[in-house]
């Protein structure tokens, strides 16, 4: 005969799989990143990355180094 199970909310199975992840040795971590698409995004990375390139030899050459390998897509 199969088993019946009794639903369960959203937060039961959430709990559950928490409890199983942590079981298995993991742990949750959350972060915050910056949002790609918000306003001023694209300037502030610009602005940052010419700061790195003014003020780090190292950083300079790996500015150089990315921007041989990589194509910003077009809007």
């Amino acid at each position: 005969m199969p088993r019946r199970y009794k639903p369960q909310s959203a937060v039961q199975r959430m709990a559950r799989y928490r409890h199983r992840m942590r079981a298995a040795g993991l742990k949750l971590a959350q972060l915050w990143i910056p949002d790609t698409a918000a306003p001023g995004f694209a300037e502030k990375c610009r602005l940052q990355s010419l700061a790195v390139a003014r003020e780090d030899v190292a950083g300079a050459e790996a500015l150089r180094f990315i921007e041989s390998t990589y194509e910003w897509p077009g809007p």
